[in-house]
């Protein structure tokens, strides 16, 4: 009867101690590993063309405000022609470059935080919107605020 009884306990101990079933834990893990990886490498590259696309719109917007002067507003400096910029017609023309702009409506809340002239002759101009994963929703469900800026300075020659 005692041989009978180790038998299982010899049996278990085997088992435990044997390989089996360990490359299943591991690919299940390593399979999920990659696809993480794989989903943040996708919201990676995700962000960065939102904020690459959202600085384009930027840039477009910061040179139709450095154009926004008129004749009247061109002086000459040392012999050079120098146009004056008004803040409120950067802000005016900016605003009216977002508005005619149809790839602006495709931002999340896109603002206009800045659009003014700080020296008179270059138009400044900072947008902001909110990028949102599209795989990731779930574990980021607000997204992320994108802000850029872009100068521009209207030359004569």
């Amino acid at each position: 009867m005692s041989g009978v009884a180790f038998r299982p306990m010899a049996a278990a101990r085997a088992r435990l101690n044997s390989d089996e079933g360990s490359t299943l834990l591991l690919t299940i893990f390593y399979a999920a590993l990659a696809l993480l990886v794989v989903l943040v490498v996708v919201a990676a590259s995700s962000l960065y063309l939102e904020r690459t696309r959202l600085f384009t719109l930027a840039d477009g917007a910061a040179l139709e405000a450095a154009e926004s002067f008129s004749l009247d507003d061109v002086e000459l400096v040392d012999s050079t022609v120098v146009p004056r910029l008004d803040p409120a017609e950067v802000d005016a023309a900016v605003d009216r470059y977002l508005a005619d702009t149809p790839s602006s409506a495709e931002f999340a809340d896109l603002t206009v935080v800045e659009a003014t002239t700080l020296d008179g002759r270059s138009a400044t101009v900072a947008l902001s919107a909110s990028w949102r994963p599209a795989v990731l929703s779930l574990i980021v469900p607000n997204g992320f605020p994108i802000e850029v800026t872009s100068v521009a300075r209207s030359t004569f020659r």
